[in-house]
């Protein structure tokens, strides 16, 4: 990561994952806690806690007052994942075992229970609690829809679930896919954003600018990820290089821009695989090397640098500071992570 978050996320570290354990942990048994512990510790950028403290500093707060509010999100986004695992069987990510693949998907949906009830009592741990569990309340069900939106994205299996079934959705344009990636990734990043602003007394004005920096810094992140589960290296990524391909994925821009370029008969070819009974590493193979012949990756590199400008353009309405700079910094991080 750029330095200057890096010093930043290194100057706070220990008092943040201090206080995502006393609340992940608070009122568990002793004999569980090591489970409940265990997603958290396998690691992650910590960006949003980390957007959360820079946000806060920037409107002039104090450390103290956001602290809890920053583990609140960052237990969140883990939250988001242990579902989202068990929603896609999912075996690895970070390079460690998934905790549904770690403990079995039983197990797994507790242990997101308690990260759920977890979420609200940092935000009732900072001194703006009622107006940080609204807006995280919010962004929970926003994440909702954005998941449900993923799932009917997808282009088969589910059978079994009339409700995905019957709904499925076979023609995703891009604005389709934006509104997907809106709910599920960039809501949380602008939260984050939010409930530092919130921790610093911000005015409306200012509460309205972090925000939608966080809104185009995620729709950003996402854009990325997207490029990087095709065209990524699995060893920095730490996910399997064409996940969404073996999932049937077609809420991935890469996959949409490529599909825009495509002839018909490769564009049956393309959508033929995600629509296969049974995908395998030669049709994921397939499918990229699809997508490598077309300009997509390209495409998507200057839409992600598209929102990650109109996130730093936000900045412009904020105070001009070291916390400022240290934002501009994480849009520029956003565009060329490998991670």
């Amino acid at each position: 990561m750029i330095k200057k978050l890096n010093n930043i996320l290194r100057k706070n570290s220990k008092i943040l994952e201090s206080a995502i354990a006393k609340v992940l942990c608070a009122g568990v048994d002793k004999n569980y806690r090591n489970i409940v512990k265990y997603q958290i510790t396998t690691g992650g950028k910590r960006i949003r806690p980390a957007l959360a403290i820079i946000c806060c500093k920037l409107l002039g707060g104090k450390i103290k007052d956001v602290i809890y509010p920053a583990a609140g999100l960052e237990i969140l986004h883990n939250y988001s994942m242990i579902i989202d695992d068990i929603i896609d069987s999912g075996v690895l990510r970070r390079n460690k075992l998934t905790a549904q693949a770690k403990f079995g998907k039983s197990v797994a949906q507790c242990i997101a229970i308690d990260y759920f009830a977890s979420v609200f009592q940092a935000a009732n741990l900072s001194k703006n609690g009622a107006k940080i569990s609204d807006l995280l309340s919010e962004a929970i069900k926003i994440l909702t829809e954005g998941e449900i939106l993923d799932i009917l994205f997808e282009q088969r299996g589910r059978e079994n679930e009339s409700y995905v079934f019957k709904n499925r959705c076979l023609d995703i344009d891009i604005k389709k896919y934006s509104e997907m990636i809106s709910k599920k990734t960039a809501v949380l990043f602008k939260v984050s954003c939010q409930a530092g602003a919130i921790c610093a007394g911000a005015s409306q004005k200012q509460l309205k600018a972090v925000g939608d920096f966080g809104f185009n810094l995620g729709m950003a992140f996402q854009v990325r990820d997207d490029i990087l589960d095709i065209f990524g290296n699995e060893a920095k990524f730490g996910k399997k290089i064409g996940k969404d391909i073996e999932e049937r994925k077609g809420g991935n821009i890469v996959i949409l821009l490529a599909s825009r370029e495509f002839f018909r008969k490769e564009k049956r070819g393309l959508w033929g695989i995600l629509r296969k009974k049974e995908i395998r590493q030669k049709d994921i193979d397939r499918a990229i090397n699809l997508i490598k012949k077309t300009r997509a990756k390209e495409k998507a590199a200057a839409l992600c640098g598209f929102f990650a400008k109109k996130a730093k353009d936000k900045l412009m309405l904020l105070p001009k500071n070291a916390w400022n700079e240290a934002l501009k910094q994480a849009a520029d991080f956003v565009i060329i992570r490998e991670k």
